[in-house]
């Protein structure tokens, strides 16, 4: 692809990604002008920079409410799209992303024994950790699962992550059946996936966690590319594969694992968004894993907005809206391919 192209590209995404930030704050239940946005964003960073003329309410719903859940859905659908685009060439399937391959649901698994039958054993750090585990157990199960069913081709890998998946929700609903019922209401966050619970200390954990996984993956997209082709090619091309290849299902269940603690089981997000990357910009992995980063987080943020603002002043699931979005475009995507 021709620089010139990629850097048109890469602006159009920023600036997409800024617009949408922009709206995202400023529509909802009550809406709030743009410049008004502006403002107090501006004021909080610089104070007594500007001359004060909105309300205390406006500034609440901006700077405590709206802003931390905009920018924590920009993580998450980051952090979504990059493990969609580790996962597609990973396991050399199309159709591969955290939730098609059960992913998504051990994360939501891990994340309901901390909150149900454990307790903030380790403070904050309880559901990301626990989450963390649930999905590293989740997609160690996938291959074992594809092997007990001689689903032995790429394309049948993700048969065997949907079995999976559909067993780690089972055993989700199992643990909320047999946990306290005063509790069930608060996992039903975690199994329909929202970002209500945004605030801005708990920011920092989906940020660290997407900025160390780019690191990782940033630098090793060319031997991505090669597992891509193969285990042969990329052996002759110098990839230790199963090293690498475990790095990257750690690294993907991390990221899985993280954002399910922060959002709940969002699916199809990491499905859709390489792809549209893929016929953009190509499939190199050097362009497609911060372009599906990009994607990923305008996806996820357009589709809060529509969440919170169809059935205003309600806030429907925003797995809901993946899901109807997404199911047509993994129907898409098989007609492609």
């Amino acid at each position: 692809m021709p620089p010139l192209r990629l850097l048109l590209i890469t602006a159009a995404l920023i600036g997409l990604l800024c617009l949408t930030m922009i709206m995202a704050v400023s529509l909802g239940a009550a809406s709030i002008p743009a410049l008004t946005v502006w403002k107090i964003v501006a004021n909080k960073i610089a104070p007594d920079m500007i001359a004060v003329d909105w309300s205390a309410g406006r500034e609440s719903i901006v700077w405590d409410v709206r802003l931390p859940r905009v920018i924590l859905g920009g993580l998450v659908g980051a952090g979504l799209g990059l493990t969609g685009a580790v996962l597609q060439p990973l396991t050399r399937n199309p159709l591969a992303d955290p939730h098609l391959l059960g992913v998504s649901s051990g994360a939501a698994v891990g994340a309901v024994i901390a909150l149900i039958h454990v307790g903030m054993v380790l403070g904050a750090l309880t559901v990301p950790v626990f989450a963390f585990a649930g999905a590293l157990v989740a997609m160690i199960t996938v291959p074992i699962a594809a092997r007990v069913g001689h689903a032995n081709g790429a394309d049948r890998l993700v048969l065997a992550g949907v079995a999976v998946s559909f067993v780690f929700t089972a055993l989700a609903n199992l643990l909320v059946f047999l946990g306290d019922p005063r509790a069930a209401q608060s996992v039903t966050f975690w199994m329909l996936g929202g970002l209500g619970l945004a605030e801005w200390p708990h920011l920092l954990y989906p940020a660290v966690t997407l900025a160390v996984a780019l690191a990782f993956l940033q630098p090793n997209a060319r031997a991505l590319n090669a597992i891509a082709m193969g285990d042969e090619t990329a052996a002759t091309l110098g990839v230790s594969v199963q090293p690498f290849r475990i790095a990257l299902f750690v690294v993907s269940a991390l990221l899985t694992g993280v954002m399910v603690a922060f959002s709940g089981a969002i699916g199809f997000v990491g499905l859709m968004a390489p792809h549209f990357v893929r016929a953009l910009a190509g499939s190199d992995n050097a362009r497609v894993l911060p372009l599906s980063a990009f994607s990923g987080g305008v996806a996820l943020i357009w589709a809060d907005l529509a969440a919170r603002t169809i059935m205003a002043p309600e806030d429907m699931p925003i797995g809901v809206v993946t899901g109807l979005v997404g199911g047509l475009a993994f129907l898409w995507i098989m007609r492609r391919n």
